[in-house]
C-alpha cells in the first residue's frame, strides 16, 4: 500500500467510527519488538506509523508499552491462538495428523501442540480475534479470524480486511488482493 491508500483507509475507518492516536514511532516499534517479540509486516507497520487505531477491540500497542495491565491484556491477545488450539485439543478432540500419534496424557499433548505452534508463522492481533501473520515479511499477508481452531480468511490483505470488517468499499484503483496468499498451517483452514 502507498501513503495515499493508507490515508484513504484511515479516512474510511474514521467514517466507520474508529478513533486514532498519533502513529507509532520508530522507537516504539523497536520496544514492541523487544517486549512482545512482534515484527509487523510492512503494510501493517506503515499503517500503524501513520495512525494508531485506539478504539475498543483494537490492539493499543502504545498502551501495552506503558501500562502493566495493558501489557498483560496484549500478551493474552498474542497468546489467544495457542490457547484456542489447546482448548480444542483437550475439549473437542482436535489433533493434526502431522503432529504424530495423539498422546494419552494431556500434559504431553500440550507440550507437542506448543512445540508445533511456535514453528508456525506468528499471528499478530489487529482487532478483536483478527490476526495477520508476521511471516512472510512482505506486503499483502491475509488477515485471519481465529477463534479456537475455527480459522478463516477474513481479508486477503490488510485493506480488504478493513473493508470487510467495517463494511466499506475500496475504489477500483486500490490494489487490494483478489485471492489469498497461502500461509503455512493457518492457510489450511
Amino acid at each position: 500500500m502507498n501513503i495515499s491508500q493508507i490515508t484513504l483507509l484511515i479516512k474510511r475507518l474514521k467514517q466507520s467510527g474508529v478513533s486514532f492516536a498519533e502513529g507509532l514511532t520508530d522507537d516504539e516499534l523497536v520496544k514492541i519488538k523487544d517486549v512482545f517479540q512482534v515484527t509487523f509486516p510492512p503494510d501493517l507497520k506503515q499503517f500503524l506509523q501513520m495512525a494508531l487505531p485506539v478504539s475498543d477491540r483494537f490492539v493499543n500497542w502504545r498502551a501495552g508499552l506503558h501500562s502493566p495491565e495493558e501489557k498483560q491484556q496484549l500478551e493474552q491477545r498474542i497468546n489467544w491462538p495457542l490457547e484456542g488450539m489447546l482448548f480444542d485439543v483437550e475439549n473437542n478432540s482436535y489433533w493434526e495428523p502431522s503432529w504424530g500419534e495423539r498422546p494419552a496424557s494431556a500434559e504431553e499433548r500440550k507440550v507437542i501442540v506448543s512445540q508445533y505452534f511456535y514453528t508456525y508463522p506468528k499471528l499478530i492481533p489487529i482487532y478483536s480475534h483478527r490476526y495477520i501473520p508476521a511471516i512472510p515479511d512482505e506486503v499483502g499477508n491475509p488477515v485471519f479470524s481465529v477463534y479456537q481452531m475455527d480459522i478463516i480468511y477474513y481479508g486477503y490483505d490488510l485493506a480488504s480486511y478493513f473493508a470487510h470488517e467495517f463494511s466499506f468499499s475500496l475504489p477500483e484503483r486500490f490494489d487490494a488482493a483478489e485471492e489469498p496468499k497461502y500461509i503455512e498451517f493457518w492457510g489450511d483452514f
